[in-house]
């Protein structure tokens, strides 16, 4: 099996199982661990504080050992906390958990990307991670609607069978996954403290010095900033303020958030597929594409903060997510050709511990926020942080234009 079919594959499979287990993990966090809107938000913030001092090791661990061992190793440790937190709902295990699913995910983030950019080639990135997102919203779909049916059983249920599932696709993996374009660091140089230290600064030199990768890292952390507290938040502003009306008969919470996660991936496919067909993933419209895909954020979070109907709330919540999901592929292709391939992890590390900082630092003030005034008001700070993002791509775009001229 080619690379390219594994890193389908891979993506198709992750996508299952991440919304398998994560459809109705707040629905789980409200309902059965039954835990404020500070503690939701500060079991993220645990999460990212982990992320962000596991990102640079493990993504030096995948430049200067091996990409596949990282993302192998990444997947168990996702599926072991998985079943950590669905067996032990309390508090203090639900915290326990996040921090083995930090690490878990450090050795994932970048590894992945940085994997299959080598073995396709820089040249077909685009075409690769949008083809990679639509087998994964297809996925998604099918995993929502699975957790939708088991959750009706228990809300535990879903997170202990993925996590099973994680743990036997890492076991898939070993036989399959492969980096015959990989060239790791000579043997007398692996896993050394000088060769982290040498990989790591040549990551980091990259991201000042070039204004693209400067320009990524600002934009992570805004993303940060602002998407801790509404990712955490929202779900229970919904069963607080809506009271949610029965679907064919059934009055479940698990149904009715299966069934928003299912109808916001068919969105997200839709305009995946129509961006790409629209030939708008050309490098000279990414700028724009990201700027409107920015606002477009901004607007939906600002529109579910502020709706006083359930509809409008999870319409503005629609185009939200699918705007965020379809920006991920195309800010990631992008990147990825503006960085060197033997500390393309590492950079992509250094990217996502910008975003945890973010998280980090914006997750607890603003659940504090909540706490105070209100859930609603924390989501528009979080909208408002997340706006200059928009001014950054269009200035980048500004600036591909003028370098571009003759």
């Amino acid at each position: 099996m080619s690379q390219q079919r594994v890193y389908y594959l891979l993506t198709a499979v992750s996508g299952f199982l991440w919304t398998f287990a994560f459809t109705l993990l707040l629905v789980f966090h409200v309902q059965v661990a039954h835990l404020s809107p500070v503690q939701l938000v500060l079991v993220g913030t645990v999460m990212e504080i982990t992320c962000f001092l596991g990102e640079v090791p493990t993504g030096v661990l995948a430049d200067a050992r091996s990409r596949t061992l990282s993302v192998q190793l990444g997947l168990i440790l996702i599926g072991l906390s998985l079943l950590l937190q669905g067996g032990l709902p309390t508090f203090g295990w639900i915290l326990a958990a996040q921090v083995v699913w930090g690490i878990g995910y450090t050795f994932t983030s970048g590894a992945i990307e940085a994997w299959i950019a080598d073995e396709v080639g820089e040249e077909r990135l685009t075409h690769v991670f949008l083809r990679g997102q639509r087998l994964e919203l297809g996925a998604m779909v099918l995993g929502s609607a699975a957790a939708g049916a088991v959750g009706l059983l228990g809300l535990r249920l879903p997170m202990l069978l993925a996590g099973a599932g994680y743990l036997l696709l890492a076991v898939v993996l070993v036989a399959l996954m492969r980096e015959p374009r990989f060239r790791p660091a000579a043997a007398d140089e692996r896993l050394t403290f000088g060769l982290m230290r040498a990989t790591f600064t040549a990551g980091v030199r990259q991201a000042r010095q070039r204004p693209l990768v400067r320009s990524f890292l600002l934009v992570s952390l805004l993303v940060g900033l602002s998407g801790e507290a509404f990712d955490r938040l929202w779900t229970a502003h919904l069963l607080d303020v809506f009271a949610l009306p029965p679907v064919f008969g059934v009055t479940s919470a698990a149904v009715w958030f299966a069934g928003l996660a299912i109808v916001g991936q068919l969105i997200g496919l839709g305009a995946n597929y129509a961006v790409e067909r629209a030939g708008l993933t050309e490098s000279g419209h990414l700028p724009r594409l990201l700027t409107v895909l920015v606002l477009v954020q901004v607007a939906g979070m600002i529109g579910f903060a502020l709706a006083g109907a359930l509809w409008a709330a999870v319409g503005a919540l629609w185009a939200r997510n699918a705007a965020r999901a379809l920006s991920g592929p195309l800010e990631s292709a992008w990147l990825n050709r503006g960085i060197d391939s033997s500390t393309r992890a590492t950079v992509l590390s250094v990217n996502s511990q910008f975003d945890a900082i973010g998280q980090v630092a914006g997750g607890p003030p603003l659940g504090a926020l909540a706490g105070r005034t209100s859930i609603p008001v924390a989501l528009l700070v979080s909208a408002g942080l997340l706006a200059p993002a928009a001014w950054i791509f269009a200035r980048l775009g500004r600036r591909s234009a003028a370098l571009a001229r003759p």
